[in-house]
């Protein structure tokens, strides 16, 4: 097995939640920073949450109006050719 390849490895590191809850892990990095942690995700909250990064919801939102605003095209109805039957 080769030498000196692994990243240096922290047995308490700490990670910083956007709500703002600190807590210690074991990570190859000393300090990370999370959007989301047990305290406030969704799934462990019982609680319904848009996270809105770089205003992604609003985007879809003024898309999904802008889509709205326009009239719809209706279809061309095609006719079949006719084919001669054989006798």
């Amino acid at each position: 097995m080769k030498q000196n390849i692994h990243p240096k490895y922290y047995s308490k590191s700490e990670a910083r939640c956007a709500c703002g809850n600190k807590f210690t892990i074991a990570s190859t990095r000393e300090k990370i920073d999370i959007q989301l942690c047990y305290k406030c995700h969704p799934y462990y909250t019982g609680k319904e949450k848009l996270i809105d990064t770089a205003g992604k919801v609003e985007k879809f939102k003024a898309r999904r109006e802008k889509a709205k605003a326009i009239p719809k095209k209706s279809k061309k109805v095609r006719k079949k050719k006719q084919i001669p039957k054989k006798k």
